[in-house]
């Protein structure tokens, strides 16, 4: 996941929570699935930034 890219997800994630409000879906209910939600979220947002490049080159010379 690209950092430019994390405004992009927090705008599709307010759509999405604006959305679920106007269809009638208690906002108890959006706040325990984003609770459930948050250490996924966050451990794709703090790990997102790591490239793997590094252990697919052959380091040998």
């Amino acid at each position: 996941m690209k950092r430019q890219n994390l405004p992009l997800y927090a705008i599709a994630l307010a759509i999405l929570i604006v959305g679920l409000t106007f269809a009638g879906v208690p906002v108890q209910t959006i706040l325990v699935g984003l609770l459930a939600l948050a250490c996924p979220l966050m451990m794709l947002f703090m790990m997102g930034g790591h490239d793997d490049s590094d252990r697919h080159s052959d380091h040998r010379q």
